[in-house]
């Protein structure tokens, strides 16, 4: 429903044809509003004279209602917020417009599939056989290269031809470009694309076209899983190990573990891809191997331990490496997970470092001459004084992409330089124009944060370089060295795919586990390191964490409810860690309570329900909370 703070269902007439799944207008309030429904029944409520609904809107697939309210309650939300993810409210049709598929899709000639290898069949026919046999859940795990994109198409192909449609997440939308170019040029105007950047009218059209039936595949980012599919057959999660598959807004589904419980309601598929799993997905799924490359081993890769070189961010070898690829052609890929030109301002006399005022945070210095809050979006002039004690002695920390696509353009001139962060793809249309010049390119350096590591495939990328890998691995995060290790092995994963390559990685701690796990393409390894430290703290896969995150303006009222939270939690079969301060973020306070549970539906429920009690409380205080089940960061 569009009233979105509405957290009980509510009874109108409807006609007989009217089902589950049905989008009605209805008076309410005295108001024009959306809804719903969840279910019907012959007979009202003792006492309730229910009211006709004034029109059907939109039908849905009543698995998608069952999905939503599953959602509700996994994640302590409500079922408005939850049926919303799945009816989004649409504007009128006022004229007809192409397909944004084109636009958003990189070009690509169709072309005959290839003969699968013998790995790529094994797993098709695992994954064929759980289609026929009423579904199933699968960890596609193969290295960069070893042809898993492949496997989604013919999956897809067989859902296809057995009458039921297919769904293709990708954890960004810088990556719809390439995989619609993949599946248009198998499936051509059956595929639709679905995100969030796409305008209101194009998402209702691609939302008509496949819910009648014309788009029977559907490309897309982390929404695209709530896709009105008629018969859903298979859902493809590629990279299934990054973190963007997670929502942060109410209410803060992951969308892999939506996909899971979509197929298991509509008897479908789920593959899960990557050359890096989770921990989870490791210890639980079954694995589907797709082994190494195809026609081509993984590139080598080089260390360079940055507290022994003089030049950042371009140390000897990165220079040296870059001189190749300009004077022999061919591609570069750099990777640097910060954007702006320097992440902090700091005076030498005094130590301040310049900080947002809304934020707890540092400011970063972009190539507008500005200090940037990629927070709150806040913008600041960069001063030629220390506002703290006037001293002009202001030193730049780090390193950003601006900064480092500045310093290519003055040392390799001669190379076309393509960023990708998002600074540069907020335009429409942008990304995949950066995308597509760079693929036909001759000498060039696609720079940017980890966009530029997500499942690109481009031809002749004879180098890949993480310039700073210690971005991560500070956060105070159980999953930091995952991720770190996660990042370089994908980023590596670009390089030498069809011809020699080689791999750098900067880093200031070169014995690290995650890098040197990365450098030996040792997967396994690291998972198995990573799932006995997590086994010993109880992190998932051996328990699960809930969140609840309240923001306010003022500290005191956040610790007596996060407080009041903990004490109405006790005995519910979890372990209570906090409540802890976090960083203030746009004005306002933070504090956080997280538990460790091997039941989290029922941790979520009652904090859910405790909230709810508790609402009028928390608005007069002027506080905001939130429940968050597994979080991707704490």
């Amino acid at each position: 429903m569009t009233a979105r703070a509405l957290a009980r269902p509510f009874t109108y007439a409807v006609p007989e044809d009217v089902r589950k799944g049905a989008v009605v207008a209805v008076r309410f309030g005295g108001a024009k509003r959306r809804g719903v429904v969840v279910s019907t029944a012959d007979e009202a409520p003792p006492g309730i004279a229910p009211a006709d609904i004034d029109s059907v809107v939109e039908t849905l697939p009543p698995e998608l209602v069952d999905l939503a309210l599953w959602i509700a309650d996994y994640y302590g939300s409500t079922a408005g917020r939850a049926l919303a993810l799945v009816a989004p409210h649409v504007r009128k049709r006022r004229a007809e417009r192409p397909s944004p598929v084109a636009r958003e899709s990189l070009a690509r000639p169709a072309a005959e599939p290839p003969t699968p290898t013998p790995s790529q069949a094994a797993a098709g026919e695992r994954i064929t056989g759980a289609l026929d046999a009423g579904g199933g859940h699968f960890l596609l795990y193969g290295a960069t290269g070893s042809g898993k994109t492949e496997v989604y198409l013919r999956a897809c192909a067989e859902a296809l031809a057995r009458g039921r449609g297919a769904i293709v997440l990708v954890p960004e939308i810088a990556l719809t470009p390439q995989t619609l170019a993949r599946f248009t040029a198998r499936f051509g105007e059956t595929v639709a694309v679905l995100h969030s950047s796409l305008g209101d009218a194009e998402r209702r059209d691609e939302r008509e076209r496949v819910a009648a039936g014309a788009a029977r595949v559907v490309v897309g980012a982390r929404s695209a899983v709530f896709a009105p599919v008629p018969h859903l057959g298979v859902i493809c999660i590629d990279e299934e190990h990054d973190a963007s598959y997670k929502q942060e807004a109410d209410p803060r589904y992951d969308a892999r573990t939506v996909a899971a419980k979509r197929a298991s309601l509509e008897n479908a598929v789920a593959v899960y891809g990557t050359a890096t799993p989770r921990p989870e997905s490791w210890a639980t799924l079954e694995r589907l191997d797709l082994g190494g490359r195809i026609a081509a081993s993984l590139p080598p890769v080089q260390i360079v331990d940055l507290r022994r070189e003089p030049g950042y961010p371009l140390s000897a070898p990165l220079i040296a490496g870059l001189d190749a690829v300009a004077r022999d052609g061919g591609k570069a890929i750099l990777l640097l997970n910060r954007r702006g030109v320097a992440p902090a301002i700091h005076c030498r006399a005094c130590g301040a470092t310049r900080r947002c005022r809304n934020c707890d945070i540092a400011l970063v210095l972009h190539a507008d001459g500005r200090l940037h809050c990629h927070h709150c979006s806040a913008v600041e002039p960069a001063l030629e004084h220390c506002p703290a004690c006037g001293s002009p002695e202001l030193a730049r920390i780090g390193a950003g992409t601006q900064r480092l696509e500045r310093e290519l353009a003055e040392r390799f001139p001669d190379l076309e330089r393509f960023r990708l962060d998002a600074d540069a793809a907020a335009k429409p249309g942008a990304l995949a124009d950066a995308l597509g010049r760079f693929a036909a390119a001759d000498r060039a350096v696609l720079l940017g944060t980890q966009m530029v590591a997500k499942g690109h495939d481009f031809p002749g990328v004879a180098l890949a370089a993480v310039v700073d890998a210690d971005t991560g691995m500070a956060m105070p995060d159980f999953r930091a060295e995952e991720r770190t290790f996660q990042l370089i092995t994908q980023l590596a994963g670009r390089s030498g795919r069809d011809a020699p390559g080689r791999v750098i990685v900067q880093t200031f701690q070169p014995d690290s586990t995650a890098v040197l796990h990365a450098a030996r393409h040792d997967v396994e390894r690291f998972l198995a390191e990573e799932l006995e430290r997590r086994r010993e703290l109880g992190y998932p896969p051996f328990g699960h964490l809930v969140r609840i995150l309240v923001a306010g303006d003022d500290p005191a009222p956040i610790d007596r409810l996060l407080t009041e939270l903990r004490q109405g939690l006790e005995g519910i079969g979890a372990d209570l860690l906090g409540p802890a301060p976090l960083l203030r973020l746009r004005g306002r306070h933070r504090a956080q309570l997280v538990a460790k549970t091997h039941t989290p539906r029922a941790v979520a429920g009652r904090a859910a329900r405790l909230l709810t009690a508790a609402a009028a409380a928390i608005r007069c205080a002027g506080l905001t909370a939130t429940v968050d089940v597994d979080p991707q960061s704490l």
